[in-house]
């Protein structure tokens, strides 16, 4: 019996891109799964009773609190004796490949799912840059979660060409068919727009993500306000997490805006994506997108900035539009040719539905993720 750890920051994370592949892994396996994140007692009551879980504290940021949580690790480790551990998001990985290595765990995978120091400029980018090298160093696999990312990171020289790889088309979760089940999208789609009082003609623009500076949430409010007219509408979907780097006063605009409609987070995005017209991430670094491939399953054409990780989950000018990263001009004119342009919306949302369902389907990519891990542990 081979015994596996699924470290993340914070346990959102393995609440949506791990959880299932561990399901999936306990189905077909015999093996060991424990988790670690920050503390969480309602997410500890929410998991299965075979995948064990070790809380340590750890938060999002630099603190110096991370040097007691890799200390902490390194104690779990040389205790529990895993064959392979898996982290992914910055601090996680930094603490885990650190006490890993101190700890001799054989396999140490790093599940490379976004690259902070993407997001950064000057003597900032460097240090984190510094710090992304450090961790692929001392990890004995790296897999980004998709093709664009490795071949971006093997460029900036972050580890050997020789050293790193992509499961199947890329994502870390795919996307569940079962969940973002198209033939319900009319229902859905009626369901929200009667919930927040939106025209059934109207055209909906919509996102899903953190609303914060980093998903270009300031581009996207800009091109919004300059393009508006009395028939369209914004759809935010997700928890606000401001900054510094968001314009205030564009934000203040549209909240005060009743065209621009923030719902929160949900646990029913799919719901919420079949309201929308067109799905944009306008963001500025990304691992992969996975809300890019869930509007698509949904049959919604996509709009999303020309980085690393979104291009892979879309194709180009058959199921979206590729527009400049913070560039507003760009993303104004990919929001009015995709509103004006009717049968181009629908060829594209037929082509998405297509493209999802063929390259990122959930259960088979768990497939292609378990015959990866036993491939590691040398089985």
């Amino acid at each position: 019996m081979k015994k596996i750890c699924f470290i993340t920051t914070v346990p959102t994370t393995l609440q949506a891109f791990v959880l299932g592949t561990a399901k999936y892994i306990h189905e077909n396996t015999d093996w060991d799964i424990t988790f670690i994140c920050d503390c969480d007692e309602e997410f500890e009551k929410s998991l299965p009773d075979y995948i064990h879980y070790i809380p340590v504290p750890m938060k999002r940021g630099v603190s110096v609190a991370g040097i007691k949580a890799m200390l902490q690790m390194k104690k779990i480790f040389q205790k529990e004796k895993f064959d392979l551990i898996q982290y992914s998001t910055p601090n996680a990985s930094l603490y885990a490949s650190i006490a890993g290595k101190l700890a001799k765990v054989p396999v140490r995978l790093y599940c490379q799912w976004g690259m902070v120091f993407v997001g950064f400029q000057g003597i900032k980018r460097w240090i984190f840059k510094q710090e992304e090298k450090f961790v692929c160093k001392l990890s004995t696999w790296i897999e980004p979660d998709s093709k664009s990312n490795l071949e971006f990171a093997h460029s900036e020289g972050l580890y050997p060409e020789n050293k790193g790889s992509v499961i199947w088309n890329g994502s870390a979760s795919g996307v569940s068919l079962e969940k973002f089940d198209i033939s319900k999208k009319q229902e859905y789609r009626q369901k929200i727009r009667s919930e927040y009082s939106i025209p059934d003609d109207a055209f909906v623009y919509g996102f899903v993500g953190r609303i914060t500076r980093d998903k270009g949430i300031n581009e996207l409010l800009q091109a919004y306000k300059s393009i508006m007219n009395e028939n369209s509408y914004l759809l935010m979907v997700g928890n606000e997490e401001l900054d510094e780097n968001m314009n205030m006063e564009l934000f203040n605009w549209s909240k005060n805006n009743s065209q621009v409609i923030y719902t929160g987070a949900t646990n029913v995005v799919e719901q919420f994506l079949s309201a929308m017209d067109v799905y944009i991430l306008s963001s500025y670094r990304e691992g992969f997108g996975s809300g890019v491939i869930e509007a698509e399953a949904m049959g919604v054409p996509v709009i999303v900035s020309n980085i690393p990780g979104p291009t892979d989950a879309m194709i180009k000018d058959e199921t979206g539009l590729v527009v400049q990263k913070a560039d507003v001009d760009s993303l104004k004119s990919a929001m009015l040719e995709i509103r004006n342009n009717e049968n181009m919306r629908v060829c594209m949302a037929e082509k998405a539905y297509i493209f999802a369902r063929d390259n990122f389907e959930q259960k088979k990519l768990y497939s292609y993720i378990l015959d990866d891990r036993k491939k590691l542990l040398g089985e």
